[in-house]
């Protein structure tokens, strides 16, 4: 956690073709994703039929293979050093939970409530708006530690970050929910939230500790850094792009049936995940916060713990509503938008004042997607 001078990126030639055209697996992967939903609807109607709690098994396998290589380079003891960094946990917290939720119902309420009138109808508005709301009051969980991974994040740190904003979740995404909606009798999947956290958080991160301990044992720590790590590097993008196929397939019809609300939902939620990005990278930039303690948790906020959202739109409002719809445009949204911020971080890392010693081994080796 100490900060040290950045490691030298490598040249794009030790990268490969996959890390280097990842945003076009990401666009390939989804035109394939709505394909599949087209053409071989069996495939996802299958694969649908396995979740327990609104929770889609085979895409928790999925997130695993994505946050495992992040999860198995925790070294346990570097969790203790963030009370040397409270400021991340701070920022983070606070662009979380007293910022993004509020800016997001403002904006989405701005564009598809006011500007967009002539273009939706009312009722219809607000279930979009209702969908919103969901989305800002749920920061990300899993698909953030893809994020840290690409932007050489340190592992330890966000794994706090993101366990403490589970536990605040737990216990403000309800009241956020219903003050931003204005009812008092809403239900929220609470077996879905808690369910999330032990597929998402709990087991890999117990998998990874199991594997690290064992692989340090047998065969070294030199072994675990320089030939396991390297091996699988590219396990995290590839669960990405599979992941992404299903989701769409999942999610295809809705997509192809509703293209001008889909481009409308979708401005106000570009433009509060920039929002949310920029506030918490430079509040962290100014207060002089490790580069990969801030990106992290911009990040946490920029994104969303859409898997919960999607399923409190579809228990709450159900599964055809504009709730459910505008949640989606929030998957369709939120990737390609997030590969280019992890880009932009990456190229902004120069500015910052401290970096950290990553407790990602030789991360110059297997954490070069960007």
């Amino acid at each position: 956690m100490q900060p040290t001078q950045t490691t030298p990126e490598p040249s794009t030639e030790t990268m490969g073709v996959f890390g280097r055209y990842l945003t076009i697996w990401v666009a390939l992967a989804i035109v394939a994703g709505i394909l599949l939903g087209q053409y071989a609807a069996f495939i996802p109607e299958t694969l649908a039929g396995f979740e327990y709690a609104n929770v889609s098994i085979p895409v928790a396998i999925l997130i695993w293979g994505m946050i495992f290589p992040m999860m198995v380079q925790i070294d346990f003891a570097a969790i203790l050093g963030v009370r040397k960094q409270p400021k991340g946990l701070f920022i983070t917290t606070s662009v979380n939970w007293l910022i993004k939720p509020f800016t997001m119902f403002l904006i989405s309420w701005f564009f598809l409530i006011i500007l967009f009138k002539p273009f939706i109808p009312e009722d219809l508005a607000y279930e979009y708006l209702a969908g919103a709301i969901l989305l800002g009051a749920a920061p990300c969980t899993a698909m953030v530690f893809v994020w840290s991974y690409l932007t050489r994040g340190d592992a330890a740190y966000t794994l706090v970050q993101v366990a403490l904003n589970d536990i605040i979740m737990l216990f403000a995404f309800a009241p956020i929910v219903i003050f931003l909606l204005g009812i008092s009798n809403i239900q929220v999947p609470w077996d879905t939230v808690a369910l999330s956290v032990f597929l998402y958080i709990v087991v890999p991160l117990v998998a990874g500790y199991l594997t690290r301990t064992m692989i340090i044992k047998r065969k070294g720590k030199m072994w675990f850094d320089k030939v396991f790590m390297p091996a699988i590097g590219s396990v995290t993008p590839v669960a990405l792009i599979i992941t992404l196929v299903l989701l769409f397939a999942f999610q295809g019809d809705v997509i192809l049936n509703n293209p001008l609300h889909i481009g409308l939902i979708a401005i106000p939620l570009i433009i509060q995940t920039i929002l949310i990005f920029a506030l918490a990278y430079y509040w962290a930039k100014t207060w002089r916060v490790p580069h990969c303690i801030a990106a992290p948790g911009a990040m946490i906020g920029a994104s969303n713990f859409f898997e919960l959202a999607v399923a409190a739109a579809i228990a709450l409002f159900g599964l055809q509503s504009g709730a459910a719809l505008a949640t989606v445009v929030g998957v369709l949204v939120e990737v390609p938008l997030m590969l280019a911020l992890v880009r932009y971080a990456n190229r902004t890392k120069a500015g910052f004042d401290l970096q950290c010693n990553s407790v990602q081994p030789d991360s110059k080796q297997h954490n070069n997607h960007f």
